[in-house]
């Protein structure tokens, strides 16, 4: 017999792997990027590359961050499947979330992406004493995230790493390396406002 979860994370990833895909082709034809360029700047092998644009793989957290910053778009615009945005229900039992590949990291997209607007909103959970490294984004790009649930480490560049409870906030410039780290022993929950330069959204 079939487990219900993994059939429905199936579906989930199939249908971020379609989006991604989608997504990519668009950006080419329109704009005449080259393939090869993205390649190199993303750091991502050319096959690999090759498989997440036919959709034929599902990408992972950390290529998809590379390769929005090597495009200089905003991550949402990756992720976010097309469709009316003037009244947007988002189920919990039908979640588009995008999961690492060892699964101690999700986040799903609760505000998705619009070119209209310069922000976008996720849940993130992370697996127990899990930390999360991030790759610099894009100049400009600011993180405003609380902590729902747990207790979770942040560190920011070169700052003194900050220590959460439930409940508190932290503001700052993301466009340098930095991390979530879970103290908890139990899953962590945080919300993450994500907000770009203007510029970056007309891409």
């Amino acid at each position: 017999m079939s487990d219900p979860v993994e059939e429905r994370q199936a579906v989930a990833e199939n249908a971020i792997a379609a989006t991604v895909a989608d997504r990519l082709n668009k950006l080419f034809s329109k704009n005449g990027r080259s393939f090869e360029r993205l390649a190199k700047l993303s750091g991502i092998a050319p096959k690999e590359l090759l498989a997440i644009e036919r959709g034929t793989i599902t990408p992972t957290i950390n290529q998809l961050w590379r390769i929005a910053n090597a495009l200089g778009i905003p991550f949402g615009s990756l992720v976010a499947s097309q469709g009316p945005r003037d009244v947007l229900v988002i189920r919990n039992n039908r979640r588009h979330s995008v999961t690492s590949r060892d699964g101690n990291f999700q986040t799903r997209p609760l505000f998705p992406y619009s070119g209209q607007r310069a922000a976008e909103f996720y849940e993130i959970v992370l697996a127990p004493h899990h930390r999360q490294v991030v790759e610099a984004h894009a100049p400009g790009t600011k993180e405003n995230l609380v902590v729902a649930k747990g207790s979770v480490e942040v560190s920011v560049g070169r700052e003194n790493p900050q220590i959460l409870g439930e409940g508190d906030a932290i503001d700052f410039l993301a466009d340098v390396p930095h991390s979530y780290r879970n103290l908890s022993a139990t899953p962590a929950t945080i919300y993450l406002v994500m907000s770009y330069e203007p510029s970056l959204c007309d891409a």
